[in-house]
C-alpha cells in the first residue's frame, strides 16, 4: 500500500515529467515547475473555499429546518496533461500567465440538486456572498447545448489567504439536477469512445434521452410544488 509520502512523490515526478515535455529542462523549467506547483496549490484551495461554502449552507438550512437543496457535491483540479492539452487546442503558448488568464475551470466544483428551482437557489446562496465575484454565468437549462447537455455554469472568483499574502483564484461551478448528472455523466463517458459505426444515430438517441431526462425533472418539480407549494427550497418542512 502506497504511504501519504509515496503519493506525494509520484504526483510531483509525474507533474515534472509533464512539465519538461512541455517546456523542456532548459533556463527557467526550475521556475516554471515551483510556480505551477503554486498555481495547482491555489487551485485546490480555492476548490476547499467553494465546497465549505456550499456544506456550511447546508448546515444552516439543516438546523433552520429548511429543506436543503444539495444532494451531492463533486471537485476535481484538471491534470498538467489536461492543461497543457487544452491550451494547445486554443493556439496558446503556455506560460503561468496564460495559464491563469484563459483558462476558467483548471477548478472545478459539480453540485447535484434535486430540483430544478434548487438550482436557482444555490446559485443565488453562492453569489450573494460578499466575499464572492461572479465573473459570468451560462444558463445551460433553459439554454441547452446543441447535444443536449444542461446545467447552470458560474465561473467565480474567491480569495484564498497564504500567510503572507491574499490571491484571487478562479473556479468553476456547475450546478445541475439528479436527472440531468445523470445524462451527463453518461454522455461524457460514451463520448470519448472511438470508432462508432452509428455515431449519427447515438447523437440522436443521447440527445432524445436529454429531453426525457428534463422532462422528468419538470414533472418532479411540479409534484413537488403541488405538495409543498412553489419556492419550497428554503421554507421549513
Amino acid at each position: 500500500m502506497e504511504t501519504k509520502e509515496g503519493n506525494l512523490i509520484t504526483a510531483v515526478n509525474a507533474l515534472r515529467t509533464s512539465l519538461s515535455e512541455e517546456l523542456g529542462e532548459g533556463e527557467g523549467f526550475v521556475e516554471t515547475f515551483r510556480a505551477f506547483r503554486k498555481s495547482m496549490t491555489l487551485y485546490g484551495c480555492a476548490i476547499r473555499e467553494i465546497r465549505t461554502k456550499f456544506e456550511v449552507l447546508n448546515d444552516e438550512l439543516a438546523l433552520t429546518g429548511s429543506r436543503n437543496p444539495i444532494k451531492n457535491i463533486y471537485s476535481r483540479v484538471k491534470s498538467p496533461e489536461s492543461i497543457f492539452g487544452k491550451m494547445k487546442r486554443k493556439g496558446i503558448p503556455f506560460t503561468i500567465e496564460n495559464m491563469e488568464m484563459v483558462l476558467n475551470d483548471i477548478a472545478g466544483v459539480r453540485v447535484v440538486c434535486q430540483y430544478i428551482d434548487d438550482i436557482y437557489t444555490v446559485a443565488a446562496m453562492l453569489g450573494g456572498q460578499d466575499d464572492i465575484a461572479v465573473v459570468s454565468i451560462k444558463d445551460y437549462i433553459k439554454n441547452p447545448k446543441p447535444n443536449g447537455y444542461r446545467s447552470f455554469h458560474m465561473i467565480v472568483e474567491v480569495p484564498v489567504f497564504f500567510s503572507e499574502e491574499k490571491n484571487i483564484v478562479r473556479v468553476e461551478v456547475q450546478i445541475r439536477t439528479i436527472a440531468m448528472d445523470f445524462w451527463a455523466t453518461l454522455e461524457h463517458g460514451l463520448k470519448y469512445k472511438h470508432q462508432i459505426a452509428n455515431e449519427k444515430e447515438i447523437v440522436e438517441e443521447l440527445k432524445y434521452c436529454s429531453e426525457k431526462a428534463y422532462d422528468l425533472d419538470v414533472r418532479m418539480q411540479s409534484l413537488k410544488d403541488q405538495i409543498y407549494g412553489k419556492n419550497h427550497s428554503l421554507e421549513k418542512q
